[in-house]
């Protein structure tokens, strides 16, 4: 079967190594996966991908890369003009943006198409005209698939009218499934770790606060925050405020994300919403104990309510200061939550269990992989 996956871009984000994980996993499978971000300005691609994926960027079909609304409007074409050309079987597409785009350009074409929302859009501030734009078009589309239950509830409790409602739970990488996460009770420097980018979604500026307050009691405890964003400037001036520019780092992206979970001996997911959140699955993969706020959505269906890894109220700080401290302190629970969490989620989203849902998903609109 030929599978058309639109996303937005190929960089280091969650939804990307997603698409990465599946697009590899499909060709693995003997499948024809052609790969299309559709970004504008190109981009490159960040995770690695099989030989057999075919990527195609969408920026390379049209005559100018500048971001206008004749640029749009040309990239719609050249996106219909190849799934005339091309004829898929089954248009997947990641993304708010890139769903709208996916139905319009494949309107009347007869390819059944499965859009699917990586974040909770109740929660996202979504622009106004997108927000239309998803209202006008999703009903359209064959499926809508969503990551939890949460956020097929609230597409239900909406009342719009959509297609079926799917949901299906990101993959853990497979490269994660052989590593495990090794804590010793001896090492003289422990650290605190988060990943994502930099900007207001994160609120890395209250995990940043909440460890300045625990540094002072804990001198042999660092924090470590992974990714880039425009509030880089914003969180390193905050650091230097606290004196602690010492026991703080903002190393940017990084490669080898798989040693920093290693290396690491907490993680705390401080996000205002996320869909599914991609770190705090990779940490307790693991098999790091967690800490996460319990925002909309995600955190609660990981942390099974709670029960393999601890969740604190959204925006609570102090509550997620005892929560941090609580792990800081005892070297057994942290062990104990690790290795709890690595079984639990590996139970519940090994790549293997996700792309038997996939399976379904297909069957639902008549393709057979």
């Amino acid at each position: 079967m030929h599978i058309l996956f639109l996303v937005s871009a190929m960089g280091s984000g969650g939804a990307e190594r997603v698409a990465a994980t599946l697009a590899n996993a499909w060709t693995n499978r003997g499948n024809q996966v052609t790969l299309m971000p559709t970004f504008s300005g190109g981009g490159e691609c960040f995770y690695e991908l099989s030989p057999e994926v075919r990527l195609v960027y969408l920026a390379d079909l049209v005559s100018s890369r500048v971001r206008t609304w004749v640029n749009q409007l040309d990239r719609l074409r050249a996106l219909r003009r190849f799934i005339a050309t091309e004829r898929p079987d089954v248009i997947i597409s990641f993304l708010s943006n890139v769903n709208v785009a996916a139905i319009i350009a494949s309107v009347g074409l007869g390819v059944p198409v499965i859009v699917c929302e990586h974040n909770d859009p109740f929660a996202e501030p979504h622009p106004l005209l997108l927000r239309l734009a998803c209202k006008l078009t999703y009903p359209f589309a064959d499926i809508l698939m969503v990551l939890t239950d949460g956020i097929a509830s609230k597409y239900a409790a909406h009342g719009l009218f959509l297609p079926k409602i799917f949901v299906v739970p990101n993959p853990i990488f497979e490269q994660l499934m052989n590593v495990v996460h090794y804590s010793s009770n001896d090492a003289a420097k422990k650290r605190l770790l988060g990943i994502g980018r930099l900007e207001k979604q994160k609120h890395f500026d209250v995990l940043i606060k909440v460890f300045a307050n625990l540094a002072r009691r804990h001198a042999d405890w660092s924090l470590r925050i992974l990714g880039e964003g425009s509030l880089r400037t914003d969180l390193q001036q905050q650091i230097v405020d606290l004196g602690l520019d010492s026991r703080i780092e903002l190393p940017g992206i990084v490669s080898a994300v798989i040693n920093e979970l290693v290396e690491a001996d907490i993680f705390a997911l401080t996000s205002r919403y996320e869909g599914f959140p991609m770190a705090l699955l990779e940490a307790m993969a693991v098999g790091l104990p967690c800490v996460s706020f319990d925002c909309p959505s995600g955190p609660r269906e990981l942390s099974l309510d709670g029960q393999v890894a601890l969740l604190v109220p959204p925006n609570d700080e102090q509550a997620l200061e005892r929560a941090l401290e609580r792990l800081m302190v005892d070297a057994d629970l942290r062990i104990t939550l690790g290795s709890q969490a690595r079984r639990s989620v590996i139970e519940r989203y090994s790549l293997a269990i996700v792309l038997k849902q996939w399976d379904a998903l297909f069957a639902e609109v008549g393709v057979i992989l």
